[in-house]
């Protein structure tokens, strides 16, 4: 079974580049996931050319069940938090998780949630900005893989340090007692072994991510409470869409 994190910059290529639907499309195929995690997944967004970009990514891995989640609603410039998974007529910004095998069960986990602004100190600046956060959630699915019954979550969780931490321990309480084995996807916004080391989880992939160009972090995960191994050293891609790299890893149960 092979897994797959990305997080895709709404579809832009690069940084400073377009959303180009077809190239964003073809990136998905080339992954050739069965199951594969989407952060900054744009649906409605006039950026985005008003596209569902679940959908798009759903019909060119050949995914039979997906589902987004929406975390803001809205704009950029003036976002505000999604109220629920489904906003009729707004335009929306969230994550995704799809997979080519059916699913017995959905659910979205909410994670603590930003209540003022915090300090941080970006690469370059001298001094921290006080800067807003954003509403982060988790999508789990409990996937019916050939290898056996998969829980596998899907989140994007804060770069804020402190803040990104605790919701990673969140999140492994709420998964706690899930059936069969775990596994975890996602942009964690946290670098090298922190998320092993806060979880207990398991790494399946080292390689890192970001930048797009030349990487030297690992901000992109997959990590497995046990039950799960990598067939073959997993690897990060540079699809020519978005600043991160895809996280591709091929598992099999052990």
């Amino acid at each position: 079974m092979r897994l797959a994190t990305f997080n895709i910059l709404h579809g832009r290529q690069g940084p400073h580049g377009e959303v180009d639907l077809d190239r964003f499309a073809s990136a998905v195929a080339g992954l050739d996931a069965d199951v594969l995690a989407l952060q900054e997944v744009d649906r409605d967004q006039p950026r985005s050319h008003g596209s569902d970009l679940t959908a798009i990514a759903a019909e060119a891995m050949g995914a039979a069940e997906h589902r987004f989640a929406a975390t803001l609603a809205g704009e950029p410039g003036v976002w505000t938090a999604a109220t629920g998974d489904l906003q009729p007529d707004t335009a929306t910004y969230g994550i995704a998780l799809l997979s080519r095998f059916p699913v017995r069960s959905w659910r979205r986990i909410r994670l603590p949630e930003p209540r003022r602004r915090v300090p941080v100190r970006f690469p370059g600046h001298r001094w921290p900005s006080l800067v807003h956060d954003e509403p982060r959630a988790a999508l789990v699915a409990e996937v019916e893989a050939p290898l056996g019954l998969v829980t596998v979550a899907a989140t994007h969780l804060s770069f804020v340090p402190v803040r990104n931490r605790g919701q990673l321990r969140r999140l492994a309480r709420e998964l706690r007692d899930v059936p069969g084995p775990l596994v975890v996807l996602g942009d964690l916004n946290t670098a090298g072994d922190r998320p092993a080391r806060a979880t207990g989880w398991t790494p399946l992939v080292d390689a890192p991510t970001f930048p797009v160009v030349d990487p030297r972090e690992q901000l992109d995960h997959v990590l497995t409470a046990g039950g799960l191994c990598a067939a073959e050293p997993g690897r990060s891609v540079d699809t020519g869409v978005s600043d991160h790299r895809a996280l591709v890893v091929d598992v099999r149960a052990c």
